[in-house]
């Protein structure tokens, strides 16, 4: 029964993987995007207002990206606890490499009153 549910867990890993690989990458060729249009409008002598809805759109779709790559890890750590719950807690998966301690969220930023302002 292990045997089997390591073999399970080994296929859900590496579809985790390669769904946080598709994320990534499109992620960076959307950002690419977003950083190649403006200087080549610039370039081509074109007005600012030529694809400004656009670049607007590629923006929005770079935060959706954003969005759901958060969405991929939060379900990468459920599926840490569910590795442990199954009894696989001692597999290693990945690349070996250590997760990182879940970071630690300061105060919001604030404004801060100029000492010069009299």
């Amino acid at each position: 029964m292990l045997k089997q549910r390591r073999l399970y867990a080994d296929q859900v890993a590496a579809s985790l993987f390669e769904a946080e690989t598709a994320i990534d990458a499109a992620l960076a060729k959307t950002a690419a995007l977003a950083g190649v249009m403006p200087g080549l409008r610039a370039q081509a002598g074109l007005s600012a207002l030529i694809g400004q809805e656009a670049m607007e759109w590629t923006s929005r779709s770079i935060v959706a990206l954003a969005e759901a790559r958060r969405a991929v890890i939060e379900a990468h750590k459920e599926l840490s606890l569910a590795q442990k719950q199954i009894g696989l807690g001692a597999v290693l998966y990945g690349d070996g490499a250590p997760k990182p301690a879940e970071p630690v969220r300061g105060p919001a930023l604030r404004a801060v009153k100029d000492a010069n302002a009299a």
